[in-house]
């Protein structure tokens, strides 16, 4: 199995190399890092581009420079892998976490898989044990509509899935949740109740936990269920 890495990166420098390390760490040859980065000047580039001259599974690409969103569809359609990993600028690799994802997709019919992790501080001690437990995560395409327990970070799935994710739709709220969703229709969903992530929650994430008004929620959905219906 070639495993892609898609990360999506602006102005991350602080944690960047710790989360990079982490995993180039594990990747065989024939994988890749695949990093869009949507404008930084905080150094986040000038790194970025000190890796991939120096070991030739990481490419740097430009990102769109429209949102976090369109950043992550700028990587993800740049990979070339038989599986794509999503990866934050930000979290660190458990250091199995390449081996668990190919024991999991080595059933063909695994669409997708997502893993527990970590929750950690800014500083990466542990603050829950379990971000599954945290959002009672479990498959099921109404469950996660209503309550989405997707999340980008903990996710990889298989490349062909992208025909059916990719462009994402301006109308979702996020794209980890319209990819889980899009998987939940084509096939097998695993979750791993393993921890292969230390998930850093540090303040200044580019996604965050807070939700917005009952109404905003029902606009959200509104618009992710109609994506679903008029995909191709």
């Amino acid at each position: 199995m070639r495993l892609s890495v898609a990360m999506a990166t602006y102005n991350g420098i602080a944690f960047l190399e710790e989360q990079i390390d982490s995993v180039l760490s594990q990747l065989a040859d024939g994988d890749e890092l695949v990093v869009s980065d949507d404008g930084s000047t905080d150094g986040t580039r000038e790194r970025l581009e000190a890796y991939a001259a120096s070991d030739p599974r990481v490419k740097v690409i430009d990102g769109p420079q429209a949102g976090v969103i369109k950043n992550f569809e700028r990587a993800i359609a740049a990979c070339e892998g038989d599986v794509i990993a999503l990866c934050d600028q930000d979290d660190v690799w458990a250091e199995d976490k390449r081996e668990a994802l190919c024991t999991a997709f080595a059933d063909e019919r695994t669409v997708l898989v997502m893993h527990d992790a970590l929750v950690t501080d800014g500083d990466g001690a542990v603050v829950a044990p379990s971000f599954f437990s945290l959002r009672n995560s479990r498959t099921g395409f109404w469950k996660n509509v209503w309550k989405n327990c997707y999340i980008g970070c903990c996710m990889a799935f298989r490349r062909t899935l992208c025909e059916r994710v990719l462009p994402f739709p301006d109308s979702i709220p996020m794209h980890d949740q319209w990819i889980g969703l899009q998987a939940e229709k084509q096939g097998r969903v695993v979750l791993l109740e393993r921890p292969l992530l230390c998930y850093r929650r540090h303040g200044g994430n580019a996604t965050g936990d807070g939700h917005g008004s009952l109404l905003t929620m029902l606009r959200q959905r509104a618009g992710l269920l109609k994506a679903m219906v008029f995909k191709r």
